[in-house]
């Protein structure tokens, strides 16, 4: 039978931020969840890995060094893997990410919000 996911029992599970759950996997991708809220994304590259943001709650700037757009609820961006970007939420935001397992978080860049692993959140 397949698996049903509940994107909002997901988010009653936690309320940390810039901590991205894994709520799913498909061909080698994780489907994660995470809240944001702060500038404190730091500029960063993954080399080998695309980035998939889809906003479901608040706002999300999407910054490359040459560009930048504004997402808002329903709306999806994606970062092309070797391409240097940082997010940064207006207020508090829920987000959807696809992303290979393994991604570095922050890709080789340290910062406060850096993850080395990701909690997989269960039914």
């Amino acid at each position: 039978m397949p698996k049903v996911v509940n994107i909002e029992a997901c988010f009653s599970k936690f309320n940390d931020t810039f901590s991205p759950k894994i709520v799913g996997e498909l061909n080698g991708q994780h489907v994660k969840v995470v809240r944001v809220e702060g500038d404190k994304v730091p500029w960063h590259t993954h080399d080998h890995e695309d980035e998939l943001f889809w906003v479901l709650e608040g706002s999300l700037d999407v910054h490359e060094r040459d560009a930048m757009v504004t997402l808002q609820p329903g709306e999806f961006c994606i970062v092309s893997k070797g391409v240097e970007h940082r997010v940064v939420p207006h207020g508090h935001t829920r987000l959807i990410l696809f992303e290979p397992a393994g991604i570095a978080h922050t890709g080789k860049v340290r910062a406060e919000i850096t993850r080395d692993q990701y909690d997989w959140l269960e039914d």
